[in-house]
């Protein structure tokens, strides 16, 4: 069942720190930004987006442990 979260990365140390949460956990994550899809355990990939206002995040799976380590980014 795949879930989609808006989440806001403010600075490089959330980015740093979502990265590193989300690379703990099994499954498919992908960062949506308008037209522009990519891995979310990939810090690059993160920095191509437009970070000044909040990405999507799709989940292949829900992961209840997951979802509570991302809530500080979680809008």
């Amino acid at each position: 069942m795949e879930k989609t979260i808006q989440i806001y990365l403010a600075s490089i140390n959330d980015i740093k720190k979502f990265v590193s949460i989300i690379s703990k956990y099994d499954g498919d994550f992908d960062l949506i930004s308008g037209r522009y899809v990519v891995d979310a355990k990939s810090i690059m990939g993160i920095f191509s987006l437009d970070l000044s206002k909040p990405i999507q995040l799709s989940l292949s799976s829900v992961i209840p442990e997951l979802i509570e380590e991302l809530k500080p980014y979680i809008i």
